[in-house]
């Protein structure tokens, strides 16, 4: 009897603790992945994006989104020995002509597109005529749809997009705060 190509390794599956984007936590069972996303009330526009590793038991800033009114968003992406330079968030993930979506490129070159599916957030390589999803939104459930939760919110990424991870969650975070403003002014709009 012979056996088929190995099994693909099951994709990380990152936990919301909250459904907030300035303030939550994303983290896998195993903690292998954990991302804690923070906005002080002494710096309510400056949201950091920590990262912890608990076998180094080290604690670092990988990312940060300071967005003041009335100014552009801007994002920063730094390394455990130095802080990184700010640029514009339209420069980091930039727009593709739809309400909520965007392109952005890994170090490597590699080119993510987040979209829409079902009203959710969905990231496909840019390059994929498949479309086949590499990391996808997975909102929260509730009992009998408006009781406790019975499901967390979860961010569900593929082994092969998981050295991007720092990346594809800011650009999430980015992604969300257009959609959920965007929903806003929709409602705004037609009341």
């Amino acid at each position: 009897m012979s056996r088929g190509a190995p099994k693909p390794p099951p994709p990380h599956k990152l936990t919301f603790a909250t459904n907030s984007v300035r303030n939550t936590t994303f983290a896998e069972d195993n903690n292998k992945f954990y991302y804690e996303i923070v906005t002080r009330f002494w710096h309510p526009h400056l949201t950091k994006i920590n990262k912890y590793d608990y076998e180094a038991r080290v604690v670092n800033c990988v990312a940060e989104i300071d967005d003041q009114p009335q100014r552009d968003v801007k994002v920063r992406f730094n390394t455990p020995d130095a802080e990184g330079e700010w640029m514009r968030a339209c420069d980091f993930v930039r727009n593709d002509g739809t309400a909520v979506g965007g392109t952005f490129a890994q170090g490597d070159g590699t080119e993510y597109r987040w979209k829409t599916h079902n009203r959710y957030l969905q990231l496909i390589k840019s390059d994929d005529d498949e479309e086949v999803p590499v990391a996808e939104y997975h909102p929260h459930k509730r009992h009998f749809g408006v009781w406790r939760m019975s499901q967390r919110a979860f961010l569900e990424v593929k082994p092969e997009a998981s050295a991007a991870l720092d990346r594809i969650i800011v650009s999430y975070l980015l992604m969300e705060r257009r959609r959920r403003q965007t929903k806003i002014r929709v409602k705004l709009e037609t009341n």
